[in-house]
C-alpha cells in the first residue's frame, strides 16, 4: 500500500468474473506522513481511506467484469460504516461484489476485514466511462501487473 500515491491495493487474491466477486489484500504501512496527524501517539487509518480502499477493490472487480472496456469512477458512497479501527501494520482483506450494473452505472457492496474481523463496509456506486486516453489505459495496465490482476480471468 502506498498511501501517498493512493495505491490502496497490494495484490488481488481472488477474482471470480462469473460470480462478480473479488478479494484483495492491502498491508497498511507501519509509517506514513498520514499517521503523523491522524493521530499523534495513536495512529489510525482514516475512515475516508478505508472507503477509498473498498472503492479501489470494487474498481478492480469492475475492470475484470467489464474486461477493461470501461473505467469505474466513484460516484456515491451509501451506508458506509467503520466498525473498528485499522492500525499501521494491519493486513486488510477487502471483499467486493457487483450488485447492479446498467445505464452507465454500477453498484457494489464491499467489506474490510482484519484478522477475520469486520472493520468497515459500504455500498458504493460508480459511473462507468470509456478510458479517457491511451496514457490512462497504459497506466492501469501497469498497475494491473503490479497487483497481480489475473488476465486469464478476462480472456475471451
Amino acid at each position: 500500500m502506498q498511501l501517498e500515491y493512493f495505491h490502496m491495493i497490494d495484490r488481488i487474491v481472488d477474482l471470480k468474473v462469473d460470480e462478480k466477486t473479488i478479494v484483495v489484500e492491502a498491508q497498511v504501512p507501519q509509517e506514513s506522513t498520514i499517521f503523523e496527524g491522524h493521530f499523534p501517539g495513536y495512529p489510525l487509518m482514516p475512515g475516508v481511506l478505508l472507503i477509498e480502499s473498498m472503492a479501489q477493490a470494487s474498481g478492480w472487480l469492475q475492470l475484470g467484469v467489464f474486461r477493461f472496456e470501461r473505467m469505474p469512477i466513484l460516484a456515491a458512497v451509501r451506508e458506509a460504516k467503520v466498525r473498528g479501527s485499522v492500525f499501521p501494520g494491519d493486513l486488510m482483506s477487502i471483499e467486493a461484489s457487483l450488485t447492479h450494473e446498467g445505464s452507465g452505472y454500477a453498484m457494489t457492496e464491499a467489506k474490510i476485514r482484519v484478522g477475520g474481523k469486520l472493520r468497515a463496509n459500504a455500498a458504493l456506486t460508480f459511473t462507468l466511462i470509456p478510458f479517457p486516453n491511451a496514457d490512462m489505459r497504459s497506466h492501469m495496465d501497469a498497475i494491473a501487473k503490479r497487483v497481480g490482476f489475473p488476465q486469464q480471468a478476462v480472456s475471451s
